[in-house]
């Protein structure tokens, strides 16, 4: 099937830079570290505050069956807690612990102190488009699948 977009040649530019960051932010990790999956639950809740399991396997664009083990080894660690939820008490809410504030931002230092030393080589005007690109591709993650 052939997609009549005009904004494709843009899409893929935009896609290739965001790839290349992310694999170079990856590479400046310190360590073992938090995984991918324990992080972006961790940085879901960050954000966002207190969700259901389901919720937030949604805003992460996946089946909550597939992060139980994930939900589990975070409240063991003691990153995260789960209490009964205030109108259902049969659900859960999970809630970011002190420590898991404290690993999330263990797990980020080095990967934001690099981008701190890149984006001085920039100008004022070059951070603040990167700063609106960072703000539009946050909506862009919670844009809808194309099949929804």
């Amino acid at each position: 099937m052939e997609i009549d977009q005009p904004w494709l040649p843009e899409a893929a530019e935009i896609r290739q830079g965001t790839v290349r960051l992310a694999r170079r932010l990856r590479s400046e990790r310190v360590g073992e570290g938090l995984s991918l999956n324990k992080l972006s639950v961790l940085g879901h809740l960050l954000r966002h505050g207190p969700m259901s399991p389901g919720e937030l396997a949604a805003a992460d664009h996946q089946q909550p069956q597939s992060l139980t083990r994930v939900f589990a080894e975070l409240e063991r660690d003691g990153l995260l807690r789960r209490v009964p939820g205030e109108r259902d008490r049969r659900q859960s809410v999970l809630h970011l612990t002190a420590d898991g504030r404290t690993a999330l931002a263990r797990d980020m230092a080095g990967r934001d102190a690099w981008l701190a030393e890149a984006l001085g080589a920039l100008s004022e005007t070059e951070r603040e488009v990167l700063r609106l690109a960072a703000r539009l591709m946050d909506r862009l993650a919670d844009a809808p699948n194309a099949s929804s």
